[in-house]
């Protein structure tokens, strides 16, 4: 019989909680007192491990139990003080016999390949160019090899929604597992320039199949009223991604080697092909969809904007990721503070993602969040140039936050709402198409017209206020095309 979630969570908080007290009482006066280190050492390592079985723990009655979120933060909170595991055991036992074990969802599935697709992405980032660099390459190739990566994910992407439409997306995703999990594996094979040139181009290519797929599927089996906050949610996976996928791949970096840490991410997606050929029941298309198959994909007004957006916010991002390691630099502070702050705009678009304000994205029209959103966005970056102070530079990313996770969902559910599920696919494959090339566009355009400091980010702030004008001129267009048409069929 397999054992109950609540079970399994006590259990783990139980050791979590003996863990901490020896290493705080035992080990820790045993190193300073009767100088044996060695104790923190073993109780250290011990409690780390056990910790991250309790984080486990709790992903899974989050998932199995689904209570509110706040019992997951608070199981997180009690490890940190001394006997608080213990407390918030006995809660548990009473709570146990109340709480129903749920089937795991799928969609849940869909959320850990999507993770996965963009955990991949930010992996790189702080360590492709100085990998580049090892191998031979020049500072200008080096740059190739960068946005290598983001141009063959263009034509992924384009391919990916096609073919979504036409076989379905689930055998999509199990191609774009697939190979890229054998491209993330090939950088063992790299020993010069070329070998990773040539790398990089299949593992931009072969990535840029899943994202479309999973959106699509994630899409297609969403009800209506919760595609905004369904779309939230999906962005917290992008930003949780965005926040421990540069962490991650700059400590493991730092003590073993390139190639062996995009294997490592290579496991992860190994295990989410394995979960959903397992889990998620592969469906042919039926007659009906075949037939609807033969749709027109219409450039409408709604994917316009979608498209818009998608280009503008990883415009937006690209300018970030370039100029603000050069602005913090020339103030003075050192260059661990550019992650801090871009850890900071993402862990508020994480809170905004996953908290009750999710529901908002269902009740408020998409393109009054997507004109919040660019507008947020585009004060954010003239603040960010403006800023001198610690405080001011973490306020103005906060706020940055704040824009993207109005964006994210914005654009999403405006394509979602323009389209239907016979060309959806195809819909998903452009959007992320422009995506790729709005974070070569951002860095590559303030490069060339060598705007650095407030000036570039000045230029930015303009060009998401225009865009945000372009929003307000179609959304009133659309408003007066609606009236005249519902005139005309009143006569």
């Amino acid at each position: 019989m397999a054992i109950h979630p609540i079970r399994f969570l006590r259990i783990m908080g139980v050791l979590d909680g003996l863990s901490l007290i020896t290493l705080l009482f035992i080990a820790m006066p045993l190193k300073y007192f009767a100088n044996m280190p060695i104790f923190v050492t073993i109780n250290g390592s011990l409690h780390g491990g056990i910790f991250v079985l309790y984080i486990i723990a709790i992903a899974l009655v989050q998932i199995r139990i689904r209570w509110n979120l706040i019992w997951s933060i608070s199981a997180v909170a009690v490890a940190f003080i001394p006997f608080g595991n213990f407390i918030f055991e006995l809660k548990l036992k009473k709570m146990q016999p109340q709480l129903q074990v749920k089937p795991i969802p799928k969609k849940w599935l869909v959320y850990a390949i999507i993770f996965f697709s963009f955990f991949d992405l930010f992996v790189q980032l702080p360590v492709m160019s100085t990998y580049a660099l090892s191998v031979g390459a020049t500072t200008f190739i080096a740059g190739i090899v960068v946005g290598m990566y983001s141009f063959m994910n263009t034509f992924g992407n384009i391919l990916s929604g096609v073919f979504t439409d036409k076989i379905g997306a689930s055998k999509i995703l199990i191609f774009g597992l697939c190979t890229s999990i054998l491209s993330l594996l090939a950088y063992q094979l790299v020993d010069d320039t070329t070998t990773l040139l040539i790398v990089r181009c299949i593992h931009g290519f072969s990535s840029g199949f899943i994202t479309p797929a999973a959106f699509t599927l994630l899409a297609n089996t969403t009800e209506k009223s919760k595609q905004g906050s369904g779309s939230a949610i999906v962005g917290s996976f992008v930003g949780i991604a965005a926040i421990v996928g540069p962490a991650t791949s700059g400590i493991l970096a730092s003590k073993i080697s390139v190639p062996n840490v995009l294997s490592l991410v290579a496991l992860y997606g190994l295990l989410s092909l394995i979960g959903m050929i397992i889990f998620l029941r592969i469906t042919p298309l039926s007659k009906k969809s075949a037939a609807n198959k033969k749709d027109e994909f219409k450039w409408n007004n709604g994917l316009m904007k979608a498209y818009g957006g998608a280009f503008f916010l990883m415009f937006s991002q690209g300018v970030l990721a370039y100029l603000l390691p050069m602005h913090v630099e020339n103030l003075g502070y050192s260059s661990r503070m550019s992650g801090t702050l871009l850890s900071v705009f993402g862990i508020v678009a994480v809170l905004m993602f996953l908290l009750p304000t999710n529901r908002i994205f269902d009740y408020i029209n998409s393109s009054y969040t997507l004109l919040i959103g660019v507008t947020v966005l585009g004060i954010s970056q003239v603040v960010i140039g403006q800023s001198t102070t610690t405080l001011s530079l973490y306020g103005a990313l906060a706020f940055y936050g704040v824009g993207f996770a109005f964006f994210f969902p914005a654009i999403n559910t405006m394509l979602i709402e323009s389209t239907t599920k016979a060309t959806r696919g195809k819909a998903y494959g452009y959007f992320y198409a422009f995506f790729s090339m709005g974070v070569v566009a951002g860095s590559f355009l303030l490069g060339t017209l060598d705007l650095t400091g407030t000036l570039g980010f000045w230029f930015t702030g303009l060009v998401l206020f225009s865009f945000s004008a372009v929003i307000i001129v179609s959304t009133i267009r659309s408003k007066q095309d609606s009236i005249a048409w519902r005139k005309k069929v009143n006569d």
